[in-house]
């Protein structure tokens, strides 16, 4: 009796299933005990004694205070999520444009993708150490645009220049703030770039030729064969972002000082617990609601 060969969608399958067993091993390995322990952490309190440590079982008390005795938890974790919203849509957009433009043949393509990648370095653990506040706009830099005689980084101009268009004040303050952020917004946008010019270099120059031949204008070609190319790679620079994005922020900074300075572990488990739900929830959404536009090309 002959075995059944596989066909060739079920062998994509068997090697991507393949591809993906160390990431698997690994996560049930390393994860999910340390994953198990901090839950059990976080319906607890913690006390140091001689030897060791004592576990004390307290319920869901520690998540109910993060929200009724801690002043900072809800403020840094809303801070979080707002900040994540405005920053992450600017970043992709940003991050296709400058792609399509270093994918653009000119002289010193290679210096200006440097150039636009160095902020990557720039914002590195080695030097992210140091106040770089201090040597490019100190507040002005974090959009702070209440103050008068702001540094160059402010858009007063712009603002007004909008307002008197006739456009939204919502839009007004979202454009303005990300012209004040525009320092964070190109170090958080290496990444993506280089995603976007690997697809952008990936997509089959026959698509490009055919579309001139039908007389396609630049316009219609980005919307028409370019856009719907990079569709799935906006889908995995948004979840780099949004991943990315709460990576780096104050609220980190607060479990890990409730732990490890106040030494209240159990409270510090439980803000890990909420925060890792939260960023599960908005990652669920964004993936959902991309996917379905994107278009993947066979």
């Amino acid at each position: 009796m002959f075995r059944k060969s596989l066909t060739l969608s079920q062998k994509k399958q068997l090697y991507g299933l393949l591809f993906v067993t160390p990431l698997i091993l690994g996560l049930v390995i390393l994860f999910l005990l340390p994953l198990i322990q901090s839950f059990r952490f976080s319906l607890s309190t913690i006390r140091l004694v001689e030897g060791g440590f004592a576990v004390d079982y307290k319920g869901w008390s520690n998540y109910g205070s993060l929200f009724t005795t801690n002043p900072d938890y809800p403020r840094k974790l809303t801070e979080s999520v707002v900040n994540m919203v405005v920053n992450v849509p600017i970043i992709i957009i940003f991050s296709l444009f400058a792609a399509v433009l270093l994918n653009q043949k000119f002289r010193g393509r290679a210096l200006a993708r440097a150039i636009f990648f160095l902020p990557v370095i720039l914002a590195s653990a080695a030097i992210a150490n140091l106040d770089i506040s201090s040597f490019v706009g100190g507040s002005t830099l974090s959009g702070s645009s209440g103050e008068s005689g702001g540094g160059m980084l402010q858009s007063f101009e712009l603002k007004k220049m909008l307002t008197e268009s006739g456009l939204a004040p919502v839009f007004v303050d979202y454009i303005t703030g990300a012209v004040d952020r525009i320092y964070e917004i190109i170090s958080s946008s290496g990444v993506q770039i280089l995603i976007f010019l690997a697809g952008l270099q990936s997509i089959s120059p026959a698509l490009y030729e055919a579309s001139r031949i039908e007389g396609a204008t630049g316009y219609e070609i980005f919307w028409k064969v370019t856009f719907p190319m990079m569709t799935p790679l906006i889908l995995t620079n948004t979840v780099y972002s949004i991943i990315d994005s709460f990576s780096r922020n104050s609220i980190n900074s607060l479990i890990s000082e409730t732990a490890f300075k106040s030494f209240e572990f159990g409270q510090s488990a439980a803000m890990s617990w909420v925060y890792f739900a939260v960023v599960t929830a908005i990652l669920g959404i964004s993936t959902a609601i991309i996917s379905r536009k994107v278009f993947y090309y066979d």
